[in-house]
């Protein structure tokens, strides 16, 4: 692959991170109540008030990195934007008892609903985490570090105390998600502080999240049980190519950092290169969102829609393999993925990216924001792609 290749790439994402974080700017931002509006359409219009708490936590998350990583997004107004989103939500949606998040409030911050997961929780450790990297107010950083003991405890219980009802055909098991989300928000702490360690939770968590390489590594599982066999059943065949290729890239990233060659290995050939292999859509190209191991028609309705998402986390995962090895044939694979997405969910008029396909491209759902597609995924992944291309490009002066 030529370095005029890399540079295109770097010039078109570059223009998109533009593009996306005006966007947000723009047209989300609540100047009465604080925090952001979520649900935005095509043009940037504002179609329902509701706020949505991954999506708000993740907003100040994203204002944050970009502050503190990008020096053309180093200025005030970006900052005051994270630092008025953190403060929303420090002040409507954490439970002052029991840590427990909301997942839904109004826009005034009264709130809808409670998920009794620990995902909410884990985008607000991030946000806090982010903007006390950006200002250095202890208050955040406090924040952050008390929300971590809580989800840790969590984790060591097993979700006791997040309200499960404890019902006897349930069977105790591991999701994908848990692990994967400790070890980004282990992350998230250690940039924010590097004194802090967490060894041990690092370790069960690159456990647990092993115990979902099935099949001599060739498919990556959702569920698996706790000591890491498969389970029978529609749940225990579930796939989610997008979903293992993001735990890919963040396993690879751990790995690069301890130098754990053999992690690595197994973070790029199981978790990134088999689901996009078993995951692409040979007849209309795209990322399949649901799939089943063995084959069976997936009981998702949406199981062969093409997510944004998705596609993000391949851009990332195959750009830091390519990094990483020099390896062509991920470069090949990136510009595979860069190709369907521009020309599939890009909007260059409007800024953002579609988010929901069907499985032959056409736009299923055109809003740039609702209540699961926020400011988050894309300029992430178009943020760490510009990084990396950067890098690479720099590598070959």
């Amino acid at each position: 692959m030529s370095v005029n290749r890399l540079a295109y790439f770097y010039d078109k994402i570059r223009k998109d991170l533009d593009r996306t974080v005006q966007f947000w700017r723009q047209h989300s931002q609540d100047e009465e109540y604080g925090g952001f509006f979520n649900c935005l359409s095509k043009e940037g219009k504002v179609y329902d008030e509701t706020k949505h708490v991954w999506l708000q936590a993740r907003q100040v998350w994203m204002y944050a990195r970009l502050y503190n990583e990008m020096e053309r997004f180093r200025n005030e107004d970006l900052l005051q934007g994270a630092i008025r989103g953190a403060d929303f939500l420090m002040k409507n949606v954490r439970d002052p008892d029991t840590y427990k998040c909301s997942l839904i409030v109004t826009r005034e911050g009264n709130p809808i609903k409670i998920q009794r997961t620990l995902f909410s929780e884990c985008f607000y450790l991030m946000a806090m985490s982010e903007v006390a990297r950006a200002t250095g107010i202890e208050k955040y950083k406090k924040e952050a570090l008390a929300m971590m003991d809580k989800i840790i405890g969590w984790i060591q219980v097993h979700g006791e105390g997040l309200g499960r009802p404890k019902l006897s055909g349930k069977r105790p098991c591991s999701m994908l998600a848990i692990p994967m989300m400790t070890l980004c928000i282990i992350d998230q702490l250690i940039t924010m502080d590097p004194s802090l360690k967490y060894d041990d939770l690092t370790e069960w968590a690159l456990e647990d999240t092993l115990k979902h390489v099935q099949r001599n590594g060739t498919i990556i599982l959702e569920t698996t049980t706790c000591d890491g066999k498969e389970m029978s059943g529609c749940a225990g065949r579930l796939m989610l190519p997008g979903h293992a290729i993001e735990a890919g890239w963040f396993l690879l990233r751990h790995a690069t950092r301890s130098g754990d060659d053999e992690l690595k290995r197994m973070a790029i050939n199981s978790f990134i290169v088999c689901p996009f292999e078993y995951g692409w859509d040979m007849e209309y190209g795209g990322l399949f969102y649901f799939m089943d191991a063995d084959g069976w028609s997936p009981v998702q309705l949406e199981w062969d829609m093409k997510l944004w998402w998705a596609h993000n986390e391949a851009l990332i995962a195959f750009l830091m393999a390519y990094k990483e090895t020099k390896d062509p044939a991920h470069l090949d694979k990136f510009a595979q993925i860069f190709d369907y997405s521009y020309s599939h969910f890009v909007d260059e008029k409007n800024g953002e990216w579609l988010g929901y396909l069907r499985r032959d491209g056409s736009v299923s759902l055109d809003f740039k924001g609702g209540p699961w597609k926020g400011c988050f995924h894309v300029p992430r992944s178009l943020m760490m792609c510009e990084q990396m291309l950067k890098e690479l490009l720099q590598s070959t002066e």
